[in-house]
């Protein structure tokens, strides 16, 4: 009988029992761990598919949120300009009073909110309509933030689709009755990508749900989604 070369030798933590017993232990281990894999992604479709919608049949609140999603040379980046573009048309329909707009400010040289809010006063909504929240360094530090420390209860979250469930289900587990808006996109290369990330996000996602810490900066409370509402 033929040897393999050691190179097609699987480790050993790789190689089944030879027991019937040992074998199906394993058997039964794999299954829990596809199970224990999938149940992140599994618990945000039940939290948030029911509150999915688009601009034209989102209910109106007084709050959208825009999550930031990069900067290319201090402008938002094709996926960014995306999601502001559903921000300002749910502004000119009127299903939203007020945008928060909410990402990465960690350095002088890189400031998401600032580009958002230039965007969307280019694109028709005053200035006073919107508001920034500078330290939204990642999903469920902007919805913490939005709810403790601007306020807000009941929003319109708006992002890609492949990111919009996570947004919903960390948003309401923060406190806030969130509907979300995905907003769609050619499956290219970057669709995939943020896809593929999704599925890793979604084990954070859950801890981050269960756990409820608070974000990087939480800070004192900013009145500034009160009084851009009470401008209007």
């Amino acid at each position: 009988m033929l040897t393999p070369p050691k190179w097609l030798t699987p480790p050993g933590w790789l190689r089944l029992p030879r027991g019937r017993r040992g074998q199906r232990r394993a058997v039964q281990a794999l299954m829990l761990g596809c199970v224990l894999a999938l149940a992140p992604a599994t618990w945000m479709q039940a939290v948030a598919d029911s509150r999915l919608r688009t601009v034209a049949d989102v209910p109106a609140e007084n709050v959208a949120v825009v999550f930031g999603a990069g900067l290319w040379d201090g402008k938002p980046t094709p996926y960014l300009a995306h999601r502001l573009d559903a921000a300002a048309e749910l502004y000119r329909a009127g299903k939203v009073k007020v945008v928060l707009v909410t990402g990465d400010n960690s350095t002088v040289e890189y400031d998401e909110p600032d580009a958002m809010r230039t965007y969307l006063t280019g694109h028709g909504v005053p200035d006073g309509r919107i508001v920034s929240d500078y330290a939204g360094f990642d999903t469920w530090d902007s919805c913490v933030r939005a709810r403790k420390i601007f306020g807000v209860r009941r929003a319109v979250l708006v992002t890609q689709g492949f990111h919009v469930r996570r947004a919903v289900a960390l948003c309401r587990s923060a406190g806030i009755d969130a509907y979300g808006v995905g907003v769609d996109e050619p499956h290219d290369v970057t669709w995939y990508y943020g896809g593929a990330r999704e599925m890793l996000a979604a084990g954070k996602a859950a801890v981050d749900a269960a756990l409820r810490p608070d974000p990087h900066f939480l800070g004192p409370v900013e009145p500034g989604v009160t009084k851009a509402l009470a401008a209007g």
